[in-house]
């Protein structure tokens, strides 16, 4: 299995809360000037990868929500 089969695996195994955890650690290397620069390419491109899962989360979760709310009818609607 190649080495980008098995990061798109990884990464759909990958929660919301996990991404943003590396994400902030992958900012703090860029920040902190602890980046090595023969790496400063990969971490920009894990970060870019990582903000692109968190948007895709963050859509589904706001479709998931607008259904939801979508099915529950108008308030006014319900009869006691």
């Amino acid at each position: 299995m190649s080495g980008a089969t098995q990061q798109g695996e990884a990464l759909s195994t990958l929660g919301y809360a996990e991404a943003l955890s590396e994400l902030e650690a992958i900012l703090a290397q860029l920040r902190g000037d602890q980046a090595d620069v023969d790496q400063l390419g990969m971490l920009v491109q894990r970060a870019a990868t990582l903000i692109a899962l968190c948007r895709d989360r963050l859509t589904t979760a706001r479709g998931q929500v607008n259904e939801i709310i979508a099915g529950m009818g108008n308030p006014g609607d319900i009869t006691t």
